[in-house]
C-alpha cells in the first residue's frame, strides 16, 4: 500500500518541481513570457485545486483505489500531451488536464493509508507518505535538470509514463478496495464547476493585473467572476450540509471540529508561501546566478537525504509530544532558511550561499510535513477521510496558486523580466522575503491553535482480532492473567434457561 500511494502521490509532486527547472529552456523555446510560464504553472494547479475536492468525494463514495488508478492513467496521458505541445498555449491546455489526474489520484493516496491502517498505525505510515513524497518532490529539480540539460525538457512529462505504469500494476494487485457505505446519490456538479470558475477567475485577475498592456476590463469582470463564484460554492455546499444531501462535494460539517479548521488555516499560508519558493527558487539559480540546469536541481539535493531520514521520524515524534511544537519550531527554522535564500546573486556560491539556505530550509520542513497531514486526518471523521483529505489538498493547492499569481507580479517579475537578470534578482529578493513572512505567521498560528493531544490514541472499546468461532481468537495468557472466555455449545432438548441462538447453552470459564 506504502509504494503505491507514495509512488502515486510523488509523481504528482515530482511534476510539479521538474516542470519548474524546465521553465527557462521552455520559456526559450517556446518563445513564452513570464506570465505565460507561469500558467504552465498555475494551469496545473487551477484544476487540481478545483476539482481535489470532487476527487476526495468519488474516492469515498465509489471506490478509493478505482478512482486512484484512474487518475494515474489520467495524469499518464495528460504528460504524454504535455512531451509533444506544439507551442505554449497546447502545452498550458495540456497542463491543466494533468491537474485533472492529480485531483483523483492525490487525496486518494491518504485516503487509502487512513482507511487501511489502524489508528496506532498512521502517524507513521502518514510519515514514510510524507517522508518518501517529499523525497519525489526535492529529487524533481536534479532530475528535471538532468533531463533538460541531457535529452531535452519534453523528457521531464515522458518520465512520468514508466512510473504510472508501475503504480497501476502494484494498486491493482496490493491495495484493498475501501470506501463510505453511507455515501449514496448523484455528484455535486455545480459545486465542482463553481470552485474551479472561483480559483480561475480570481487566478486570472492576480496574474494578469500587474502585467504591461493587461486589459483592465477583463482583469475586472475576471476578479468580480471569480468572487461571486467563490460566494455561490460557499452557499451551495452550506446549504447541502444543512439539508444533509449526500451530494455536498464539501461538507462542512468537516470544519465543526476547531482543529481541523485551524490546520487548515495553517496549511493555506504555509503552502503559499511555500509555492513561491518553489517556483521562483531553481529560475533564480539559472537566470541571475548562471547555473545549467543540472547544477540548480542539484542544488536541491540535501533536502532529498534530509526528508529521508527526518520525515518519518518527525510524524513519530509528533505522535508522541503533540504536533504543535515540531509545526511551530518547523515553520520558524523553515522560514529563516528561506530570509538565507536572498544571499543568491550573480556572483553565487553554492556551498556559501546556496547550500546553507537549502538545509536550514529542509530541516524545518522535516518537521512540518508530516506533523501537518497527520493533524489533519486526525481531526476528521475516518468515514470523510476522502473528502478531509481532498479539503486539505484543495487548500495547499489553492494557496500556491493564488500566491504564485500574485506575489512574483506584485513583487515585479512581469512580461520578459527573466531576460534581465538584475531585475529578476530584485523581484526573487521581495518575492521570497513575502513567503518567509507567511511562514512565520504561520508559526504563531499553529502555536496558538494547534492542541498537542491532538495525535494521542482515543482509548476505546477493545474488539477481538477474529469475531468467528476460531481456535485462535485470543492471545496466550500472561503468568497471573485471568479471562473470561464464553462458549457456546449444543444444549440438549429442553434445556431451562434461554440461550442466545436456539440449541445453543452459553458456558463461561
Amino acid at each position: 500500500m506504502l509504494v503505491a500511494t507514495v509512488l502515486g502521490s510523488g509523481v504528482a509532486f515530482l511534476d510539479s518541481t521538474v516542470v519548474n527547472v524546465a521553465l527557462p529552456t521552455i520559456g526559450k523555446d517556446l518563445h513564452a513570457t513570464i506570465a505565460e510560464l507561469q500558467w504552465v504553472v498555475n494551469a496545473y494547479t487551477l484544476t487540481l485545486a478545483g476539482m481535489i475536492l470532487l476527487g476526495g468525494s468519488l474516492g469515498d463514495r465509489y471506490g478509493r483505489r478505482r478512482v486512484f488508478v484512474i487518475g494515474v492513467i489520467w495524469f499518464a496521458a495528460a504528460s504524454a500531451l504535455c512531451a509533444v505541445a506544439a507551442d505554449i498555449q497546447m502545452l498550458i491546455a495540456a497542463r491543466a488536464l494533468q491537474g485533472i489526474g492529480g485531483a483523483l489520484l492525490t487525496p486518494g493516496s491518504l485516503a487509502i493509508i487512513q482507511a487501511s491502517f489502524v489508528r496506532e498505525d498512521r502517524p507513521r505510515a502518514v510519515g514514510a507518505w510524507s517522508g518518501l513524497g517529499g523525497i519525489a518532490g526535492a529529487i524533481g529539480p536534479f532530475l528535471g535538470g538532468w533531463l533538460v540539460s541531457t535529452a531535452g525538457w519534453r523528457w521531464v512529462f515522458l518520465i512520468n509514463l514508466p512510473l504510472t505504469a508501475v503504480v497501476v500494476a502494484v494498486a491493482v494487485r496490493h491495495v484493498p478496495e475501501t470506501r463510505d457505505e453511507t455515501e449514496q446519490g448523484g455528484f455535486d456538479v455545480r459545486g465542482a464547476v463553481l470552485a474551479a470558475l472561483a480559483l480561475a477567475g480570481v487566478t486570472y485577475a492576480l496574474t494578469e493585473a500587474p502585467q504591461p498592456g493587461a486589459s483592465k476590463p477583463a482583469v475586472i469582470v475576471s476578479a468580480v467572476l471569480g468572487v461571486a463564484c467563490a460566494a455561490g460554492f460557499v452557499l451551495t455546499e452550506r446549504e447541502r450540509t444543512r439539508t444533509g444531501d449526500p451530494e455536498a462535494m464539501m461538507p462542512l460539517d468537516v470544519f465543526a471540529s476547531r482543529e481541523f479548521t485551524a490546520v487548515n488555516v495553517v496549511t493555506f499560508v504555509v503552502y503559499g508561501g511555500m509555492g513561491v519558493v518553489f517556483f521562483l527558487f531553481v529560475v533564480a539559480l539559472q537566470v541571475v546566478a548562471g547555473f545549467s540546469p543540472i547544477a540548480a536541481g542539484t542544488a536541491l539535493i540535501p533536502t532529498t537525504v534530509l526528508m529521508l531520514l527526518l520525515s518519518s521520524r518527525a510524524g513519530a515524534l509528533a505522535q508522541r509530544i503533540g504536533p504543535r511544537i515540531p509545526m511551530t519550531a518547523g515553520l520558524t527554522v523553515a522560514g529563516a532558511g528561506m530570509v538565507l535564500m536572498t544571499r543568491i546573486g550573480p556572483h553565487t556560491s553554492y556551498v556559501a550561499d546556496v547550500l546553507p539556505a537549502v538545509v536550514v530550509f529542509a530541516l524545518g520542513l522535516c518537521a512540518v510535513v508530516a506533523p501537518l497531514t497527520a493533524t489533519v486526518l486526525a481531526t476528521a471523521d475516518v468515514r470523510h477521510a476522502g473528502v478531509a483529505s481532498g479539503v486539505n489538498n484543495a487548500v495547499a493547492r489553492a494557496a500556491s496558486l493564488l500566491f504564485v499569481a500574485a506575489i512574483p507580479p506584485l513583487a515585479g517579475l512581469t512580461g520578459d523580466v527573466q531576460a534581465h537578470p538584475l531585475v529578476f534578482l530584485h523581484g526573487f529578493r521581495i518575492a521570497i522575503l513575502i513567503g518567509a513572512t507567511c511562514l512565520f505567521l504561520g508559526a504563531v498560528l499553529s502555536g496558538l491553535t494547534i492542541r498537542d493531544d491532538v495525535l494521542r490514541a482515543v482509548p476505546g472499546r477493545p474488539e477481538p482480532e477474529c469475531k468467528v468461532n476460531c481456535a485462535v481468537g485470543a492471545p496466550p495468557l500472561e503468568p497471573g492473567e485471568r479471562k473470561v472466555l464464553t462458549v457456546m455449545t449444543p444444549a440438549p432438548p429442553g434445556s431451562p434457561g434461554t440461550p442466545p441462538n436456539p440449541g445453543t447453552r452459553k458456558h463461561e470459564a
